[in-house]
């Protein structure tokens, strides 16, 4: 089915994290499909050009940038060939995850690293890098992914609740900084998403369990959690929609 491009975000460009699956894939479709720009990153880059390929088979406009975001000089690089693509950034959506739960006594502590460096730090750098042109702009908005773990504690997640608890800190934090400037902050927090995060969890019983909680109910899709994001960023500059949960219906528990 043809996808109608060209709307409400017409002329603003978007860089979107974590974007070769799941939920970064369906929102960097989402928004290009509403006429942004759209900047995919993540560390697989064949993904990344198929994605490229399937948005401008639509008449869209997206541009490729091979990222690791635990990398500062990927960060940098990513950031600068926007500007230099584009001239400017007014979204940024903060994808990029990494849930290997395990038992923090079993974790060896190269997960431990990467699991505050995909999550938490490496979305404070780049939002620290985005943040100059958006101040210079006067307008902006950054989405950043948490989890419904960043709010309600699970078992085997002492790092990765600690990691999206600290997101949903820092985007409050970000808002008191950036607000004054034009500059919108909005934190997501998703329930059971069906996407690949799941094959993080290093643990197969951990893992096995994971997968059966998750399918005992009707998960949300990435398209759902897209959507989300693009309702967030289309509302008028007067309007800040801060925080979502967002669960699916028969997800009781966290």
């Amino acid at each position: 089915m043809s996808v109608d491009f060209g709307s409400e975000l017409d002329e603003q460009v978007a860089i979107v994290t974590g974007a070769s699956s799941g939920i970064g894939e369906a929102t960097a479709k989402a928004l290009a499909a509403r006429g942004a720009s759209v900047v995919v990153a993540a560390r697989r880059e064949t993904e990344l050009q198929e994605l490229q390929a399937q948005i401008e088979a639509e008449d869209g406009d997206a541009l490729v940038v091979p990222t690791d975001i635990t990398s500062d000089d990927d960060i940098d690089a990513l950031v600068d060939a926007t500007l230099d693509e584009y001239g400017r950034i007014d979204i940024l959506v903060n994808n990029a995850g990494y849930m290997p739960l395990t038992h923090i006594g079993d974790a060896d502590r190269e997960t431990l690293q990467t699991t505050i460096d995909v999550n938490l730090r490496g979305l404070i750098t780049l939002t620290h890098a985005v943040i100059p042109t958006m101040r210079e702009q006067e307008s902006g908005h950054v989405v950043n992914l948490s989890s419904v773990a960043g709010r309600f504690l699970i078992e085997n997640g002492s790092h990765y609740n600690a990691a999206k608890a600290g997101v949903k800190i820092f985007g409050d934090s970000l808002r008191l900084d950036v607000a004054a400037e034009g500059i919108r902050v909005a934190t997501i927090e998703p329930g059971s998403v069906a996407t690949e995060l799941l094959e993080d969890i290093p643990n197969e019983e951990i893992q096995q369990e994971i997968k059966q909680y998750t399918g005992s109910m009707r998960s949300l899709r990435p398209e759902d959690i897209a959507r989300t994001i693009t309702f967030v960023v289309s509302k008028p500059e007067h309007m800040d929609i801060n925080e979502i949960l967002v669960r699916p219906t028969d997800q009781v528990q966290p």
